[in-house]
This record gives C-alpha cells, structure tokens and sequence, in this order.
C-alpha cells in the first residue's frame, strides 16, 4: 500500500485551516440565521470539496486509501448528522436566539476538532503499540450499536441536565437573559456571566461523548491517523449550515439511529475479527494469529454502509409521508363530524326517515 505524500497531508491541513479560520470570521463578523439558500450552498460547497479530496486521495494515494477515506467520512458524516438531534435540543432548552445559534455551533465545532485531535493521536499511538485494543475497541462498538438501537431518546431530552452545569450555575454569577453572543456581561454595576457560557460548556461535554463514540469507529475503518483526522474534519465542516438547512427534516430520519446502530455493529465486529486475525494474547490461541478470522475489504464496508443510510432514509421518508397522510385524513374527518350544515343534513334526513316510518304505519 502507498505511503501518504508528506506534502500532500501538510498541504491538506494548511488548506483546510484557511477555510476553517474563514468560516469561523464570516460568522463572528457576522451573525445571523442563514436562508435556506445560503445553507444549502454552503453544504454542497463543503460534501463537493470532500468529494473533491476524496478524488485526490484516488489520485495520490491509490484505491484502498481512497476507499478508506470515503468510508470513514460518510461514517462520521452520519454519527454528526445523528448528533444534530441533540444540538437542536440543547438549542431549545437554554432558549439560544437563533441569530447567534451559528457562533454557538461553530464553537462546538472547534471543540470537537481539538477534542478528537487529541482522541486520534492516543488512538493512533495505542494501536501502533497494542493491537490487542481492537478487541476492546469492537466490544465497545457492539455495546454502543446496543445503546443506540434501545435508546428511547430520554438521555437527549435531557441533554444539559447534568451535575457539572447545575455547580456551575450555583457557583458562577450569571444573567436571567443572553446579551448579545457575549459570555460575560455587566448586571447592576457587576460583571457576570450569561447563560452563553452554560451553552458552550455543554456543547463542549456532548462534543466529549460524541468522539468517544465515532473515534472506534473510524478505526476500524483505518488506521492511518491522517485519514481519521481529515475524514472528521471533513464530517464537521458545514455541520451548522446543515443545521439549519434540514430543520424540521430531522424529525422525519426516525430511523436514522437504527441506520447508525447497524453501521456501529458491523465496525465492531470487523474490529473484532480483525484483532482475532492479527491476535497477540497469550491466553487465545496460544498467542498465534486466528487466520481462519477474515478480514472484511474496505469496499464491503463502503457498500454496507452506504446501502443501510439509503434504506434508512428511504425508509424514514416514505414512513413520514405514511403518517402525514394518517394524519391529515383524520382531520379531514374530525372536521366533517363537526361540520353544522352535515349535523343539520343528517338530522334532516332522520326526520324524514321517521315521517316515511309514521306514513307506512
């Protein structure tokens, strides 16, 4: 397999750094909440130059590299998708005027990136010195596959009820209302802080847990720590405009996370085999390689996971298009039963059928 070029991956980082650094300008310059038409532009900007990259990851680096990279950023691409929900809860539940929601995401973007820097160096260094973690990586992927496929979506409704932000706000001197996108203010002559600060603090905690989750997971889909990185980048990048571009459509993907629970499983299992085939443990198999365990072909995986999104798209859509038609012929129905003139045409008509009744007798 072919070394990555040094100059392409230095070059990759100081280009996607300028776009970053940009993006995060345009949005303190400029607060405010994209159209439709400016969010939708911005995310095809951003899944084009993926693409774009991805071609040249082809180019540079050769299929497997390539596929690699495709793999794991629309793996990242759908676990940040998924991760929407919970910023659109947090969003309502601290009351974030949705003029500064934009800075408030793209903090969190910024802390997710360092988050899951810091998260791919440990995991690269671990897995150079310890191929047993695979092991520990794939149980950890099946047991998230599980939480995922049985999660009621109580933990998300909650999102931001927890011990740490409730010392903070008994602790810290805070507004009762947002000034501005500003994190401190001044109350009375005092300086304190606004619930902003609360805002990022659990944008940050929630970002924790997410690269805690879709770290493992791109590892089993490679282990070159640039692909990781780039993939993630890449997964996060145009996240806010997505944000706002799909709104009341991420109610309709309910099966989304089911979509996302099987994709977890089938990493956890390939990651499993694939420390089964390389096994080093002294208490299974002797501490021989498992050769009869396959190793599951980056292009298997790229069309698992693409064909179960799809179906679990398709799937979300065609049930929502079921249930809003339900729903609408049932309205259309409570609003015949109470319309007057049908009352009025059916107790005309009953009383005709009781004169013709009375006639015969």
């Amino acid at each position: 397999m072919p070394e990555l070029p040094v100059a392409f991956e230095i070059g990759t980082f100081v280009v996607l750094g300028i776009i970053l650094l940009f993006d995060l300008l345009l949005v303190v310059k400029r607060p405010h909440e994209p159209s439709m038409k400016e969010a939708g532009l911005w995310v095809a900007f951003y899944v084009g130059l993926a693409l774009v990259f991805a071609a040249l990851m082809f180019v540079f680096t050769g299929q497997e590299y390539g596929s690699q990279f495709v793999a794991g950023w629309i793996t990242e691409y759908s676990l940040s998708i998924d991760n929407l929900f919970v910023f659109i809860i947090i969003m309502a539940r601290f009351s974030v005027p949705r003029k500064y929601q934009q800075e408030v995401l793209m903090v969190g973007i910024i802390i997710a990136l360092i988050l899951r820097g810091i998260f791919i160096a440990l995991g690269a260094a671990v897995i150079e010195n310890f191929s047993w973690i695979f092991y520990i990586f794939g149980a950890f992927l099946l047991y998230t596959a599980y939480k995922q496929a049985t999660d009621s979506g109580e933990d998300e409704e909650h999102a931001g009820d927890n011990k740490l932000i409730s010392k903070l706000k008994s602790v810290l001197p805070m507004s009762e209302s947002y000034d501005g996108n500003k994190i401190r203010t001044v109350v009375d002559g005092k300086k304190v802080f606004t619930p902003m600060l609360i805002v990022f603090v659990t944008i940050g905690l929630t970002d924790l847990l997410f690269a805690v989750d879709s770290i493992p997971a791109i590892f089993g889909l490679t282990q070159s720590a640039f692909i990781v990185f780039t993939a993630n980048i890449f997964a996060l990048m145009g996240l806010r405009q997505l944000y706002f571009l799909l709104g009341g459509l991420m109610t309709r993907l309910i099966y989304l996370k089911h979509a996302l629970s099987v994709i977890l499983a089938f990493i956890g299992v390939k990651l499993v085999l694939h420390a089964m085939h390389v096994n080093e443990l002294p208490f299974i198999n002797g501490g021989e390689h498992i050769e009869w365990a396959p190793e599951i072909p980056t292009f298997v995986s790229l069309a698992v996971i693409l064909a179960t999104i799809v179906i679990a798209v398709i799937a979300s859509l065609v049930r929502s298009r079921v249930t809003d038609n339900a729903a609408a012929r049932a309205d259309a129905a409570g609003e015949v039963a109470d319309d007057p003139a049908v009352d009025e045409e059916l107790d005309r008509a009953a009383d005709d059928a009781g004169t013709k009744d009375r006639g015969r007798h």
